[in-house]
């Protein structure tokens, strides 16, 4: 094995897809500042009690850890930042009043989420603090939007969900609420014949709940599905209530295409509202994720409102097209002042300014040099190649 080769799931990122990379952070985080977000940025590492609270034990199984060495305490490598900005939320600012805060950094998985996907991930994001209501979810939505617009996605499709339909179910009929694990898993199957074979189990589930149960994987589409839902489900208030809150958000964004699935599970136990994924041509996966998750923060001695949203800056980029080559002034090198102050001022400029070193006229880099600085009648002059 050469030294050279790198772990499973992990990869350098070359020049020109770096540069637009980062050209994406910029633009993103100074979007979300325009709307009022503060950016935070929480340490790579830090103890595994902290970093997986209040997350469930899906975020353990993709957390990489270690042994402290000064406090003999176990760390962990962070797989998602979420948890983090809300620690910041409710334990370092500790206000009262709504924080917007946003975020961008590294987070690394100890397995990939699947063949097509990486272990490290360039997690960029935004989370609102304090306010429980459907304004602060609209915002989080079209702040979405707006991100994949910026970043040149065409034609995104949004699909929504609400754990509190099936948190209903679960309230309602305490065999099923038992088996809560294994229905949650059936259903992020699509499993209609597993859910349909709970009809045998012990203690009995009521009819009403199995039957709800079963049409949930086929309560799919577009927004008549919350209609089909209020018919088929049981009349429950807590899941009237979350299809109200589905119905009023999925009203609010017309100028998308929209899906809404009420078996999506994915965030069960994690979140507490309507849930959603942005999905685009060009990616296998869904490319955003978010929702609400209002009781994160009671690990850390206050739970506050709170809805945000993530992506993979690493993923974005790989999907869209290449990125061009960087246009660039070409330059020799030399100590003549007025060499250096005219390359000087090009680069206060924002133009990319290459001085070819010597006896390296002919190397290939990342830039396209399509001007040439020249000396002309004492003065160095751009001009075109």
């Amino acid at each position: 094995m050469g030294n050279w080769l790198l772990p499973e799931g992990l990869a350098d990122v070359l020049p020109a897809e770096a540069r637009r990379i980062e050209e994406l952070r910029r633009e993103l985080l100074d979007l979300y500042r325009t709307y009022g977000f503060e950016l935070v940025a929480p340490p790579l590492v830090e103890y595994i009690d902290s970093l997986l609270s209040g997350m469930g034990s899906d975020l353990n199984l993709y957390t990489c850890k270690l042994i402290d060495q000064l406090s003999g305490r176990t760390l962990g490598v962070r797989a998602d930042m979420t948890t983090q900005v809300s620690r910041i939320d409710a334990h370092l600012l500790n206000r009262e009043s709504v924080t917007r805060l946003c975020y961008c950094g590294s987070v690394l998985h100890a397995r990939a989420a699947d063949l097509l996907s990486s272990r490290e991930l360039l997690q960029i994001g935004a989370e609102i603090y304090g306010h429980s209501g459907f304004e602060a979810d609209l915002e989080i939505l079209q702040l979405v939007l707006e991100t994949v617009a910026i970043a040149g996605v065409s034609r995104p499709r949004l699909d929504l969900s609400h754990p509190g339909v099936v948190k209903a179910l679960f309230d309602a009929d305490p065999a099923a609420a038992a088996r809560a694990d294994l229905i949650i898993t059936l259903l992020r199957e699509k499993d209609v014949a597993g859910l349909a074979e709970l009809e045998h189990a012990e203690p009995a589930l009521q009819p009403a709940t199995l039957r709800a149960l079963t049409l949930l994987p086929r309560l799919y589409g577009q927004i008549d599905v919350i209609a089909r839902a209020r018919q088929a489900l049981p009349a429950l208030p807590a899941l009237a209530a979350a299809l109200d809150e589905l119905e009023r958000l999925a009203l609010a964004v017309p100028d998308v295409a929209l899906g809404l699935d009420l078996a999506d599970v994915g965030g069960y136990g994690y979140h507490s509202g309507v849930t959603f994924a942005l999905y685009a041509e060009g990616w296998h996966d869904a490319l955003v994720r978010g929702g609400r998750y209002d009781d994160v923060g009671h690990a850390f001695g206050r739970a506050r409102p709170a809805t945000g949203f993530s992506l993979d800056l690493r993923k974005l980029a790989a999907g869209l097209t290449p990125a061009e080559p960087g246009r660039a002034i070409r330059a020799p090198w030399g100590q003549d002042p007025a060499l250096a102050a005219a390359v000087r001022a090009l680069r206060q400029s924002g133009e990319i300014v290459v001085q070819v070193l010597p006896g390296h006229e002919h190397d290939q880099d990342e830039f396209v040099c399509d001007r040439e600085l020249a000396l002309h009648d004492g003065a160095w002059t751009i001009k075109a190649l």
